[in-house]
């Protein structure tokens, strides 16, 4: 089992950046793939951007060019460095791991874009 915890939300203007952190309570080496999901009000979850142990990683056409994926194995995080945000990246933004048998979830962190 591994716990999740997000952090990192807020309020931001429209252009602006956050970095969102997600703090896994075991070594993060043991978890396959690690996602940033996110939802907005009155739509379904979607995938924004995922990071393998190896380090691959995929990003939601949406937010190419724009959210980066990384990890820190020694801090046991997964981070979503957020740039150039617009009103339509308001979402809850949710942590999700894959470790066998298992997939498990943080309690999401609320990203707010002002226009």
């Amino acid at each position: 089992q591994v716990q999740l915890v997000e952090s990192g939300g807020g309020l931001v203007q429209a252009g602006g950046s956050l970095r969102l952190s997600c703090a896994a309570s075991r070594n993060i080496l043991s978890i396959n793939v690690m996602r940033w999901h996110r939802q907005a009000p009155g739509k379904q979850r979607e995938l924004v951007a995922l990071i393998t142990t190896s380090g691959r990683t995929n990003y939601a056409d949406s937010v190419k060019g724009r959210f980066t994926i990384s990890r820190d194995n020694a801090k046991n995080t997964v981070y979503l460095q957020m740039n150039n945000l617009a009103p339509e990246d308001t979402a809850v933004y949710y942590c999700n791991a894959d470790l066998f048998p298992g997939n498990y979830w943080g309690q999401g962190t609320q990203v707010t874009v002002s226009s």
